[in-house]
C-alpha cells in the first residue's frame, strides 16, 4: 500500500505526542533531570521538533554530529502540538495555499511556528518518497512548550546507540525491533488544510484510541 505523501507519523496516546529532539549534553542532561527545558537551554532560538525518529536519526547522524550527541524523546501535550500547528505557516510559499508570496511572507513574519515537510527516512538513513513534518517553534510557542506542553523528557541515546550498532553488526532485523512504533496522526481538517497535508489522514475530532510503543 502506497503511504501519502504528505502525513504526520508518531508514537502517541490519547493525551500526548512524542517528538525528538537533539543537544549537547550540556543542554539534554539538566532537562531530564528537571523534566522541563532549562539554562541553558535558550528560548530566543527557534526550537526545532521532530514526530519522526528516523527523521531524528537522519539529522543527529544517531548521536554523532557535534552538539546533537544526546537524544531525546519528549512528550508533549496533543493540545499544545495541535496549538502550534494551528498557527503553523509553511516555511516554503505554496500558491495554493497562499495566493501570492507577498500574502506568505507576512504570514511567516507574523506566525509563532514554522513548518516543513521533508523526506521521511529508511531504517539506513536514506530518502523515501513520502515526507515527514518538522515543527519549528519560537515567541510565544517556545514559551508554551516549555512551560505547558512537556510532559516527560527521557534520554533515548543508549538506545539510539544499541540500534546504531545492530546496523553496523548487519543485523537490520534486530535493530529494526528496536524502533519507536509510529502511527498516522489523524489531524483536524482545518489544521490539514494549513499544513498541505494529505486530506485522506484527517478527521473531524480526536481520536480516543491510544497507541503505545
Amino acid at each position: 500500500m502506497s503511504v501519502p505523501a504528505r502525513q504526520i507519523r508518531a508514537r502517541y496516546s490519547a493525551d500526548t505526542i512524542t517528538v525528538y529532539q537533539a543537544y549537547p549534553p550540556q543542554i539534554a542532561l539538566p532537562a531530564v533531570t528537571a523534566g522541563r527545558f532549562v539554562s541553558p537551554f535558550q528560548r530566543g532560538r527557534m526550537t526545532w521538533v521532530k514526530p519522526s525518529f528516523l527523521w531524528m536519526m537522519y539529522r543527529c547522524g544517531w548521536a554523532t554530529k557535534p552538539g546533537q550527541e544526546r537524544v531525546l524523546s519528549i512528550d508533549i501535550t496533543r493540545e499544545g502540538f495541535e496549538w502550534a500547528l494551528t498557527r503553523a505557516c509553511l516555511s516554503h510559499y505554496d500558491r495554493e495555499l497562499h495566493g501570492d508570496r507577498a500574502t506568505w511572507s507576512r504570514q511567516l513574519k507574523a506566525s509563532p511556528v514554522r513548518v516543513q515537510w521533508d523526506p521521511e527516512r529508511s531504517l539506513h538513513l536514506t530518502a523515501l518518497p513520502y515526507r515527514s513534518l518538522q515543527v519549528g517553534l519560537s515567541r510565544e510557542a517556545v514559551d508554551r512548550y516549555v512551560e505547558d506542553w512537556v510532559v516527560a523528557i527521557t534520554d533515548i541515546t543508549p538506545m539510539v546507540h544499541q540500534v546504531r550498532d545492530l546496523l553496523r553488526s548487519g543485523d537490520e532485523q534486530a535493530a529494526s525491533a528496536q524502533l519507536p512504533v509510529e502511527h498516522v496522526y489523524p489531524l483536524p481538517e482545518r489544521i490539514a488544510t494549513g499544513l498541505n497535508a494529505n486530506p485522506d489522514v484527517t478527521t473531524g475530532k480526536a481520536p480516543q484510541q491510544q497507541h503505545e510503543q
